[in-house]
């Protein structure tokens, strides 16, 4: 079994799930008890200043809180880049490149950590389920980019990592949202 850990997992154009329609999904964990992601294209009203009052000076626009999935909604998670330089830094657990997940219990480290994304919720899938999901074509797993976590543009993202994808693959950034319209 290969862990899809640090990849995304792109919704399907078919993927019709009102929970999962056009995501982009950031693979936290995957192993063979289950996986955990957090959507990154799902932008809430809610001020970070208001929810976390700490660390609203580490997060990127837009500052309010994401909709990382439907489990556990009360449950706050985050994203940060870690700054050029650092290394080792104590609440920060490196996932790819300079992305790693922050720990919300830790004393706010915003010399060490930038750009951060704070989610209430995450997506979450039982032993076997992700995978077959992936053998019913519901998602493209693609690899991340650092700018994917901290994009000032969520609700463009899922076009946006299509468009990047080479070939054909591309084509599915201009999929209509109701294919019947077409």
């Amino acid at each position: 079994m290969y862990s899809l850990r640090g990849r995304l997992l792109v919704a399907g154009p078919t993927l019709r799930d009102p929970n999962f329609f056009r995501t982009v999904v950031l693979m936290l964990e995957h192993d063979e008890d289950g996986a955990l992601g957090l959507v990154l294209n799902r932008p809430t009203d809610y001020p970070i200043a208001s929810a976390l009052p700490p660390w609203a000076g580490a997060v990127s626009e837009p500052d309010v809180v994401f909709v990382g999935g439907p489990v556990a909604p009360e449950t706050a998670l985050a994203l940060g880049r870690l700054r050029a330089g650092a290394t080792d830094v104590p609440g920060w657990l490196r996932l790819f490149g300079s992305v790693g997940v922050v720990d919300l219990e830790a004393t706010p480290l915003l010399c060490d950590v930038r750009d951060m994304r704070i989610f209430a919720g995450y997506a979450g899938w039982s032993a076997g389920q992700v995978e077959g999901e992936l053998a019913e074509d519901a998602w493209l797993v693609l690899d991340a980019a650092t700018t994917d976590t901290t994009t000032t543009t969520p609700d463009e993202l899922w076009s946006a990592v299509l468009r990047r994808q080479p070939g054909t693959l591309s084509f599915l950034a201009s999929y209509p949202d109701e294919p019947s319209w077409n």
